[in-house]
């Protein structure tokens, strides 16, 4: 799968202004400064389609992505700011929350964890929220080209053990170099396809 247009379409701080689009989606998630902003750019081949910013958990609205007039990518807001309020908290639980449970467009999640860490229990309570709702989903561990590359198989074993997933379901990725670009895209494409079980 290639992408060749992709565009903003609204950025909604609530459930009314959530498109009224048939096109399935793919949610973004991750914690904040994890690089949901440059996986994004990266997957679209766009330097400035998503926001890059220096200050983490930047990102406070639903972002509904136009991907080719086939899809759309949902950037939701990054989880784990130290900053946050409780009551920011809350509202964020209660987005997604609502988002996961009544919005029927959702296909999949893209779960982005820095591969130099160990997941963090938001990102293991992600995985199991998609889990909850049967919602399939794909690993992505970024930050690939800061990890030693005799460290990468132990990273990925680590996180594959804490998301209780196959470490072969987790896809190493590299905004700065587009390792893993790819590989994700493929995974994508699965989303949408998934294969069918073979019959005896």
């Amino acid at each position: 799968m290639e992408i060749r247009e992709a565009e903003l379409i609204v950025s909604a701080p609530s459930k009314a202004h959530w498109p009224e689009s048939e096109l399935p989606e793919i949610v973004l998630a991750g914690r904040s400064n994890v690089g949901k902003s440059s996986l994004i750019n990266t997957l679209c081949g766009r330097k400035a389609l998503a926001y890059v910013g220096n200050t983490p958990g930047k990102t406070r609205l639903l972002n509904f992505f136009d991907i080719d007039h086939r899809f759309m990518f949902v950037d939701v807001p990054g989880y784990g700011f130290a900053n946050a309020s409780k009551q920011m908290l809350i509202q964020f639980g209660e987005m997604m929350e609502d988002y996961f449970s009544s919005r029927s467009q959702l296909k999949g999640l893209i779960l982005l964890v820095d591969m130099r860490h160990a997941p963090t229990e938001d990102d293991i309570t992600m995985a199991d929220y998609a889990r909850y709702y049967e919602i399939p989903f794909v690993v992505a561990a970024t930050k690939l080209d800061k990890v030693p590359r005799f460290q990468q198989n132990k990273q990925i074993n680590v996180i594959a053990k804490a998301l209780a997933c196959a470490p072969e379901a987790i896809i190493p990725f590299s905004s700065i170099t587009k390792q893993g670009r790819e590989e994700l895209l493929e995974a994508i494409d699965a989303l949408f396809n998934p294969e069918e079980p073979e019959s005896e």
